[in-house]
């Protein structure tokens, strides 16, 4: 087997400095705020996610504060350890250096992977999670040695605790397996032993979700409702096409050929995980195109092995491949990272919103605190700062802490289990989104306290018309029943 060639790191570490680069630009994303405040309400898991994400926030926070680099550079890092994996599966493929490259090439220029690993979320570790667990897999169907399924167990437990997707990778990997004829490499100790410890990674996340009446089953069944669907099928199906440059989607497809002539019963099982996943992702979340983005690593890595020798007959092959992809790559660039001005942004919404909804945070925080202010000490004293969204109560406790206002509390997503504030609070500052989630949340509130009064518009200086922009603050008294009971009608997944 060739050695893994350096050119592979340094493919790595140039994606690292651009996303390092560029992690500053615009600011926090939604989500981000909201592993923040995660981060600060540590535990051993949450209604949408395991603790690995906040638990790495935590630790960005005591090391830098609330630092958009600070918290990004792990994201960066794992785009970083992405490309590496691309090289290191090809070269586990009996690819040698032009395919090790060109393997590393193909990662490092994914749109999705550029969007996963500027930001700091679970996406951004569970794609490497799956190429991990697939080069391991690799190394047990190249070898037959059934000990690498120890290796396995950790990289699928710290996936776990990442993210619960990889789950289904694995189960869809096993069974892939089986139906290829590998029944030795699956039924032994080894395996069982790997299947052990994954199992002692996910325990704290099983411990909180039993505790908490398995809050993930219906936050899955709200997510499913918003993004799954017929209609969203043919979304997912054209939205493969955009997980890769354009240049490189004949390459994958190459690699899936390439996986399924093989003898070996993991790599026709590698094929079979990423048609079965293919499938229960289009019909349950359609709309969340990168669910699968993971098996694009692998992929593309056997596509590179496959046509090692077509590029090499001639070098003109190679530069013609490798400039489209650059080119088609930095085409769309502005969609997925903060390339341009963000006055200049507004178009990239109906393709991706994740840009969009990194801009006009500190002015939200802003105008709340205004609206706080402005109230007569002893009513703030009795005043609760209510958000609709997780990232507007996230904006809060970042941009406002130290200000003496009271932490935001929300009925969003993990906000729900955390408490109403104040129970017995008489004024509500209520912070709720532009017209793009609806335009009833007045009403709603009318049917709540006796006096709704809008007091304030949310926007941002980029003219960026994003979930927040055209948002309003309403000031809210006279609670028809105590703010506690009040609260409880407000919690909501999604």
């Amino acid at each position: 087997m060739a050695p893994l060639h350096a050119g592979v790191v340094v493919i790595g570490a140039v994606v690292f400095a651009v996303l390092m680069a560029l992690s500053a630009r615009y600011g926090f994303h939604r989500d981000e705020l909201y592993f923040l405040d995660c981060a600060r309400h540590l535990q051993a898991g949450y209604v949408d996610q395991p603790v690995l994400v906040p638990l790495l926030a935590r630790i960005s926070l005591g090391l830098f504060g609330p630092s958009v680099i600070g918290l990004r550079v792990w994201a960066a890092l794992a785009g970083w350890v992405t490309v590496m994996l691309g090289g290191l599966i090809a070269r586990e493929l009996g690819g040698g250096r032009r395919a090790q490259l060109m393997a590393a090439w193909a990662t490092a220029s994914m749109p999705v992977l550029a969007a996963a690993a500027h930001l700091m979320g679970p996406t951004a570790f569970d794609i490497p999670a799956w190429a991990a667990l697939a080069l391991v897999a690799i190394r047990v169907g190249r070898t037959g040695d059934t000990r690498w399924w120890l290796a396995a167990g950790v990289v699928l437990g710290v996936g776990l605790a990442n993210k619960h997707s990889i789950g289904f990778f694995a189960v869809a990997l096993v069974a892939g397996t089986l139906l290829a004829g590998g029944r030795r490499l699956i039924m032994n100790l080894w395996f069982a032993a790997g299947f052990a410890i994954a199992v002692a990674f996910a325990l704290p996340d099983l411990w909180w979700q039993a505790r908490h009446g398995w809050a993930t089953i219906p936050m899955s069944q709200a997510l499913n409702q918003e993004n799954g669907g017929a209609g969203q099928i043919a979304n997912f199906v054209v939205g493969q096409l955009l997980m890769v440059s354009l240049a490189m989607v004949w390459v994958w497809v190459v690699g899936l050929r390439h996986l399924w002539r093989s003898r070996q019963s993991v790599l026709r099982g590698l094929v079979w995980a990423y048609a079965i996943l293919f499938v229960l992702f289009a019909l349950i979340s359609g709309a969340k195109i990168y669910y699968v983005a993971g098996a694009y690593i692998y992929l593309l890595a056997a596509g590179a092995v496959a046509l090692d020798g077509w590029l090499g007959a001639r070098k003109r092959r190679a530069w013609i491949l490798g400039i489209g992809t650059a080119l088609t790559t930095l085409a769309a660039l502005p969609l997925v990272v903060p390339v341009l001005p963000p006055t200049q942004i507004n178009w990239t919404y109906r393709v991706n919103q994740t840009l969009s909804e990194t801009v006009g945070w500190p002015q939200l925080a802003a105008t709340v605190r205004g609206v706080w202010s402005s109230l007569p000490a002893d009513q703030r004293s009795r005043t609760v700062i209510y958000t609709e969204n997780y990232g507007e109560a996230g904006a809060i406790d970042t941009f406002d802490r130290g200000s003496g206002m009271p932490a935001a509390v929300s009925g969003h997503n993990s906000y729900s289990w955390w408490g109403p504030g104040d129970p017995d609070a008489t004024t509500v500052i209520a912070v709720t989104p532009g017209p793009i989630d609806g335009t009833d949340y007045a009403i709603r509130l009318g049917q709540l306290f006796t006096s709704v009064r809008a007091v304030a518009t949310v926007s941002n200086p980029y003219g960026v018309d994003n979930q927040e922009w055209g948002g309003h603050v309403y000031l809210c008294t006279g609670p028809r029943q105590p703010w506690g009971q009040t609260w409880t009608q407000l919690r909501h997944y999604g």
